[in-house]
């Protein structure tokens, strides 16, 4: 049986904030985009309760209703949201070729790559239970929720250290879990956490489990060197050891950087290969926030469709 081909001026990979977003701006444009959600409709935010920080939601609301938002949105202007995870791509022809599901196979003029990144967890069963339940991979996201109580983070980078130090201002203590006798953060990080007097750095620990039922009230930890077992009171365990992009397929294509996060040429969303652009997550390392993954799906979507009138007018 031949697979399935489809032809589309507008390839949506992704369905994030930036995903959503381009999805918008495209179908408004008239550029009938299909997008498919990926392996995680919705993104990240599909696993965040409140989101207090995006504009226009005065009384918050949760991830998940957020990303149902910006999905009726997009539906609403004629975008073909669909369900499917791409498998394999091929950019050295035109128009561009993207498996999905390695059933459906799409062509595709202009290609909007937003499949954003995931954060790199430690793999204890409490970690998943409990996350969204004081559990969190963002401090910038959610340390507001712990404002006046102790927090608990893991990471020794320059990441873990700034989250550290942003919930510094907010939270009335940090322990700062250190896997090894050192951190791998710069040298100016790692003193702005060192000379904090609200930051304790707990060398040579790792955690045994997170505690608590419904939410978190704690953290057993464990002294790598000695064996020795403590438990911390916490209402919130935050966990700073990265993030990973989901771009693995496009890696013989398209540039990146030597964590995988595409690399786009400055001021805009696009790529090394013509038509293909990139935004969201899946190109930012830095911000890594709602509100900027939206921003640059709107930029996306902008790129694309002058490049599409310049390639109809050619």
């Amino acid at each position: 049986m031949k697979p399935e081909i489809e032809k589309v001026k507008v390839l949506i990979i992704g369905s994030g904030p930036a995903g959503y977003t381009a999805a918008i701006y495209a179908s408004r444009a008239g550029l009938s985009p299909v997008l498919y959600t990926g392996g995680q409709p919705g993104g990240q935010l599909t696993i965040t309760n409140d989101v207090e920080n995006y504009p226009g939601y005065p009384n918050s609301v949760t991830g998940p209703e957020m990303m149902e938002d910006f999905r009726k949105q997009a539906e609403r202007f004629g975008t073909q949201v669909r369900y499917g995870l791409a498998t394999s791509v091929d950019f050295t022809t035109k128009p561009h070729t993207v498996v999905i599901d390695e059933q459906v196979t799409i062509h595709a003029d202009t290609v909007l790559i937003s499949t954003g990144a995931s954060a790199k967890w430690l793999g204890i069963e409490s970690e998943t239970r409990l996350n969204g339940k004081g559990v969190s991979a963002c401090a910038v996201c959610d340390g507001f929720f712990f404002r006046g109580q102790e927090v608990a983070i893991v990471g020794a980078g320059d990441t873990a250290c700034e989250e550290a130090s942003y919930l510094s201002n907010i939270c009335s203590k940090v322990y700062m879990l250190v896997r090894k006798d050192e951190m791998r953060a710069s040298q100016i990080m790692q003193k702005r956490v060192m000379n904090n007097p609200k930051i304790q750095i707990l060398w040579n620990t790792e955690t045994d489990e997170i505690l608590g039922d419904d939410e978190v009230n704690g953290v057993r930890i464990f002294n790598n060197k000695t064996g020795e077992k403590s438990e911390i009171a916490i209402s919130g365990f935050f966990v700073a050891i990265g993030h990973e992009p989901n771009t693995g397929i496009f890696k013989d294509y398209i540039h990146m950087d030597e964590a995988g996060y595409i690399k786009t040429i400055p001021g805009s969303t696009k790529t090394n290969v013509e038509g293909v652009f990139a935004c969201g997550d899946a190109q930012d390392n830095i911000y890594r926030q709602a509100v900027t993954a939206a921003g640059t799906g709107c930029m996306a979507a902008l790129d694309a469709e002058r490049y599409l009138a310049e390639f109809e007018n050619d």
